[in-house]
């Protein structure tokens, strides 16, 4: 446990302008969400296979990495406001010519100029919120990302109440939504402060000579700890109905597991303000591999995947904080695990499917558990890591 005692820190965001970011993330967050609820009305307009469909979210993804990475080039080059700015034009353009598409490969080509918003959103705001608020960063990242799972709550709702074959509308309105916040954006500093690299009672800046292994461990936490999360919510469903509940039972513990990640993001913001981000996502990812291993037990299983949406919802935005105090000079890294997180949601589907052919349906949370203890083991690696280098 950390007690931390706030230095001045210059101001980033503007009370108007945090509450703008939050709405930012319930955007993006019901744009990710809302491309698989409307695959059947892709299908039926376009003709399309279920794998063809599929690829909505994909070219999704796809630009979803090339906005990191392309806005982290202009990270510190461009003012904050600017890469912001464009990333919400280029979002609201996407999502907006997405719903005009005249055809499939137009709607895909589409979809990748809005991930190509949603990363530079995605990157934007995280990195400005890791570096923006001093000792309260981890409890800030945890309530903007928490704004994220109410937009991916809220986007396949939205889309299950007007009916798939009314999507464009849908995609237009959210097209929309995304436009009044371009006037909140004069409440953000158009240069955010560095990271200083000071401890805040964590570990410390990490020797040259081992930034690339830090580095390299935390994308691999994060490629699988993204691995996991999109790996439940996409099996849940299929192991719940295998060991004897009913669809409606799985689909409804499905959606507890999407809730619980929210919830989870809320209640650690206060708990980041006294513990260092350390502690947090070891106990994190302790819960989580318990409470996987205890999702193999039928009668506990729904119950135990709304656990693992507890105990995994911090991961994600903690870590942020803690790799930039333990690589300040490392101005690429906050990127770099960003994308890792997403190519992880893109791995995670194939590879864990090819496990369970060679396992079986009821081996998943075993499968996900496995990979689970090697997040807790990476965890124990970069806690060592970075005390070494205080």
């Amino acid at each position: 446990m950390t007690l931390t005692s706030a230095p001045s820190h210059p101001q980033v965001f503007s009370p108007a302008a945090v509450v703008a970011s939050c709405v930012g993330f319930v955007l993006i967050g019901a744009l990710q969400a809302l491309y698989g609820p409307a695959i059947p009305a892709f299908r039926e307009e376009f003709g399309l296979s279920p794998s063809a469909a599929g690829l909505g979210l994909s070219a999704h993804f796809v630009g979803g990495v090339a906005g990191v990475l392309l806005f982290d080039r202009l990270y510190g080059r461009v003012g904050n406001r600017g890469i912001l700015g464009a990333s919400y034009l280029l979002m609201a353009i996407g999502a907006a010519a997405f719903a005009l598409a005249p055809d499939w490969p137009a709607a895909l080509a589409m979809s990748l100029l809005a991930g190509l918003g949603f990363g530079g959103i995605d990157y934007g705001l995280n990195q400005l919120f890791a570096v923006g608020f001093g000792h309260r960063s981890t409890a800030m990242l945890n309530i903007l990302n928490a704004h994220f799972g109410i937009g991916a709550i809220l986007g396949p709702a939205l889309i299950g109440a007007v009916g798939a074959e009314h999507y464009p509308a849908v995609f237009l309105g959210f097209a929309l939504a995304n436009l009044p916040l371009l006037l909140c954006l004069r409440g953000v500093g158009d240069r955010a402060p560095k990271s200083s690299g000071t401890a805040d009672g964590a570990g410390g800046p990490v020797l040259a000579r081992s930034l690339g292994s830090v580095l390299a461990v935390f994308v691999a936490l994060y490629v699988m700890h993204v691995g996991i999360e999109a790996g439940v919510g996409g099996w849940e469903p299929t192991h719940l109905q295998t060991v004897g509940y009913s669809a409606g039972i799985a689909a409804t513990a499905t959606s507890v597991y999407w809730l619980m990640m929210t919830v989870g993001r809320f209640l650690v913001a206060p708990i980041a303000l006294r513990f260092s981000a350390e502690t947090i996502i070891a106990v994190s990812c302790a819960g989580m591999t318990v409470c996987l291993l205890l999702a193999a037990v039928p009668g506990l299983a729904p119950y135990a995947y709304a656990g693992v949406g507890l105990f995994i919802a911090p991961i994600f935005p903690t870590g942020l904080p803690w790799l930039n105090r333990a690589a300040p000079r490392a101005r690429r890294a906050g990127a770099v695990v960003i994308a890792a997180s997403m190519v992880g949601g893109v791995v995670a589907g194939p590879a864990l499917g090819k496990a369970i052919e060679w396992s079986g349906i009821r081996s998943v949370p075993l499968i996900l558990g496995a990979v689970s203890a090697l997040c807790l083991t990476a965890t124990f690696w970069l806690i060592r890591a970075t005390d070494r280098s205080r």
